[in-house]
């Protein structure tokens, strides 16, 4: 098929590829656009921008979709279909109806949970036992329309966001080329009303832990903010953000370290934290962590 490309972040690249190595002509892709980033404030382009150069195709990245040159231009590349997926700019309904047979999103959620900007984060949060990828044909509504394929798969007790979104991003790769080659057989199925819940775009305040909260659900805000903007708390008055943890044996009043190994008493329950990030170093596991910045037991966190 001769498909248009719209995506932005790391989590569309492996769809890209995917869609490249199946033999579909990608009349163009469509992604944000360079921005400063750096000590420098250099412009730096996007995963999709750069890997789009080099495979060779037409990037495209306007900063809107709205104005009718934008919109004409999309419509002259004749395309069969758009392959949406974490783009990052609303598509008017001029064109979300030029190609052929309309534009498909890639959500990663089973819809119609978990509809908007950070499924993934929210799902991990809530404590969902299962996410997925969701094949949509988009109208414009917010992640409303009707979903063509989905595709399951359990949430890991430990799983982090990073992990997960990498395990989602190749389930939808893989996804979008089987709904591809099947789409004349595919049924649109509706989403029900029920059910539906909304995932908000994660704000840095939710990301200090409160010790007073139970283990589960410290557990769950450390693995979902993890690695961005990750959870955070202070050890002996310096930031610390933590980036992976378990639920763990152990009582004590909230916020106390219960060993030599950093696992720390919540509200109701204990987490143990395996990773971990000083200001200004790079993440590393507790124990290259504990060397350099003992925490001993006791502690009040």
């Amino acid at each position: 098929m001769r498909i248009i490309f719209m995506g932005t972040p790391e989590f569309s690249v492996p769809v890209l590829d995917a869609l490249v190595d199946a033999g579909h002509e990608i009349a163009a892709v469509y992604c944000q656009p360079p921005r400063p980033a750096g000590r420098g404030k250099k412009e730096r382009p996007t995963p999709v921008h750069a890997r789009a150069v080099e495979l060779g195709l037409d990037v495209r990245h306007p900063i809107s979709l709205k104005g009718a040159d934008e919109q004409a231009a999309f419509s002259d590349l004749r395309a069969d279909i758009a392959v949406v997926v974490a783009y990052g700019l609303i598509l008017p309904q001029a064109v979300l109806g030029a190609p052929e047979k309309g534009c498909l999103n890639i959500h990663a959620s089973l819809l119609p949970r978990w509809r908007g900007a950070a499924p993934i984060h929210r799902a991990i949060m809530a404590g969902d036992a299962e996410t997925g990828v969701c094949i949509m044909q988009m109208e414009v509504g917010l992640d409303t329309g009707p979903v063509l394929l989905r595709v399951a798969t359990p949430i890991g007790g430990e799983e982090t966001t990073a992990q997960l979104h990498d395990r989602l991003s190749g389930i939808g790769a893989q996804a979008i080329v089987d709904a591809l080659e099947h789409l004349p057989g595919l049924t649109p199925e509706v989403q029900p009303e029920e059910g539906v819940t909304y995932a908000q775009k994660i704000d840095k305040v939710e990301a200090r832990v409160d010790w007073s909260k139970p283990a589960i659900e410290v557990d769950r805000q450390i693995r979902g903010l993890s690695p961005f903007p990750g959870a955070w708390t202070e050890i002996d008055g310096q930031r610390v953000k933590l980036l992976a943890s378990r639920l763990a044996d152990g009582t004590g009043s909230a916020g106390m370290v219960l060993d030599d190994a950093l696992t720390v008493a919540c509200g109701e329950g204990a987490v143990s934290l395996l990773r971990l990030q000083r200001a200004g170093k790079g993440a590393q596991d507790k124990d290259v962590f504990l060397r350099g910045m003992p925490v001993a037991k006791g502690a009040q966190l």
